[in-house]
């Protein structure tokens, strides 16, 4: 099954009421507008794109190694996913799909890492929640988010929201700030360039992993040029 198809079935479930988290009309039209207001402030198209160069970035993994990009570069290209948090089941689901995806991104010389701003130990969860074999790396009061132009505010009634859901960002995070980053997935070449850009404000929408082959394969073929 496709991402999206499974992304659009968990969210059916969540809105139709068929899980324990049963929303309210009133819970349900707070997150839609929370999410139309950040598609209609188009911040996802002021994102980096393709064609502009990577922000450099050092972050640590789970285990406290220092993780640079100049250095993942120099093994061959990247894929990188920014993803909200070990809270988020869409995000858990992309996560999946990427560790499924991960022996065609690896076949084709690249590396593939995710981004979150929550703290190592829910990275940790996060790995071994979802079984991934590729590193998470905790983007410290969402730094690198902001240098990719992807990091936000809550508005304050879903902040509301989520302290009712028990979602404690400031914790997960280590950060006072409400902020998240919009799920994004990138290809960086060798080069330090963006390949390939997929920001997406709606936070249930998540581009396929095949999306990313075509491209990791134009990579390696101007490589072998």
């Amino acid at each position: 099954m496709a991402l999206q198809d499974k992304l659009d079935a968990f969210k059916a479930d969540f809105e139709g009421g068929r899980l324990p988290l049963k929303p309210s009309r009133e819970v349900l039209d707070i997150m839609h507008r929370a999410t139309a207001e950040l598609i209609a402030s188009g911040q996802a198209q002021r994102a980096k794109r393709a064609g502009d160069a990577a922000p450099e970035f050092t972050l640590k993994d789970p285990e406290g190694r220092q993780v640079a990009l100049r250095e993942l570069l120099a093994r061959g290209p990247l894929v990188v996913s920014f993803y909200r948090g070990v809270w988020c089941p869409y995000c858990n689901l992309e996560l999946q799909a990427l560790q499924e995806a991960l022996p065609e991104i690896v076949a084709r010389g690249a590396s593939l890492v995710a981004i979150s701003p929550q703290t190592a130990p829910n990275s940790r969860k996060s790995e071994r929640d979802n079984k991934l074999s590729f590193p998470i790396l905790s983007d410290v009061r969402s730094a690198v988010a902001e240098a990719f132009g992807i990091r936000f505010a809550l508005p304050q009634e879903l902040v509301a929201l989520y302290q009712s859901f028990k979602n404690d960002l400031p914790t997960f995070n280590d950060d006072p700030a409400w902020v998240l980053p919009m799920p994004a997935r990138y290809v960086i070449g060798r080069d330090g360039i963006i390949a390939y850009a997929e920001v997406n404000p709606d936070y249930t929408h998540r581009p396929d992993p095949s999306e990313l082959m075509p491209v990791l394969d134009r990579l390696s073929a101007g490589k072998a040029a």
